[in-house]
């Protein structure tokens, strides 16, 4: 916990220090603080949430392939804020709030109440099966709607792709204030259920049978991760593979149990998405590299070795 606590402060120095306005100085002090420290704390709050998302989503599913987008955020998420961008944003900036996060925000939530009703409708005692498979149909049929309207409107489609590839750049503190109340509090009822989901690794029946409410846990543990997914891809757009690199990397250094994986996948996902949003501010000239586009650069990779690895195992077991 303290290398990972270090780690997170190295990354917080190094993300503020690195950028086009140049060497932290007194004179250039305002710049940094206005500019980047928005970006570098939001990239903090980011990852951080989808990282310990989809951590909770492999304990909650038993599945350790889960990530954040799993039951319909990122579907939503893009569709409302697909349709902003076909609206206008110009014809909404007299409104209070910023109609492009408040739009993804409720798209994401709406398709995983939709999600939850049909999996609550049609479960059985594989519930959880259920909800899943009842994600993709609604992954499926948002991302239909948001393809459809593209075809009608492709004068958006540019900047449509450049949210759903992720972006921090026009980061501000605005931002930052808006999504952290439910990315803080997520993360806290997450952390109040760690020792929940290290019971729910033994099985739902055996869980019950200890006197766990399985479907009460599983439920507060996906509903907190989505609101705070939700929160998070409404300012960031959608950053893939964080949710299935950080834990995945904390697995392999401190162990399964829940009680240590989850604080370690919030301080350690601050710090990843704080270090991959650095190359693509440096490594290209005039215009930025999108920070989905470089966590897929790492995070495919790794994704591949988990696969080969979960293979190598599963054949040494039999």
């Amino acid at each position: 916990m303290p290398l990972a606590v270090l780690l997170l402060i190295g990354a917080l120095v190094l993300g503020a220090s690195i950028g086009p306005a140049g060497r932290i100085t007194g004179a250039n002090w305002h710049l940094i603080w206005t500019v980047r420290m928005p970006r570098v704390v939001l990239a903090a709050l980011v990852g951080a949430m989808l990282s310990v998302a989809g951590a909770s989503y492999q304990g909650a599913f038993g599945n350790p392939l889960a990530d954040p987008y799993l039951l319909g955020v990122a579907a939503g998420s893009g569709l409302g804020a697909t349709i902003v961008f076909v609206v206008g944003r110009a014809s909404t900036s007299g409104w209070l709030i910023d109609p492009l996060p408040l739009a993804s925000f409720v798209g994401g939530l709406v398709a995983v109440f939709v999600t939850y009703l049909i999996g609550s409708a049609f479960g059985t005692t594989r519930s959880s099966l259920t909800l899943v498979l009842a994600g993709v149909a609604i992954t499926s049929l948002a991302s239909a709607i948001q393809t459809f309207v593209l075809y009608r409107n492709s004068e958006v489609i540019r900047e449509v792709y450049s949210w759903i590839l992720g972006r921090l750049s026009t980061a501000s503190w605005r931002d930052v204030r808006l999504v952290t109340p439910y990315i803080v509090g997520s993360c806290i009822v997450l952390l109040l259920h760690r020792r929940h989901l290290d019971i729910l690794r033994v099985g739902d029946e055996e869980a019950a049978s200890l006197g766990m409410q399985v479907g009460r846990v599983r439920l507060i543990v996906v509903v907190a991760a989505t609101l705070g997914t939700a929160a998070a891809v409404s300012v960031s757009g959608l950053i893939g593979f964080v949710g299935i690199v950080v834990p995945h990397a904390v697995r392999m250094m401190a162990g399964a149990s829940y009680r240590r994986l989850l604080p370690l996948t919030i301080l350690l996902g601050a710090a990843f998405l704080i270090l991959t949003d650095i190359p693509g501010r440096v490594l290209t000239h005039g215009s930025e590299t999108p920070i989905g586009v470089v966590t897929a650069f790492f995070g495919a990779p790794f994704f591949i070795i988990v696969l080969m690895r979960r293979r190598l195992g599963d054949e040494g077991s039999q």
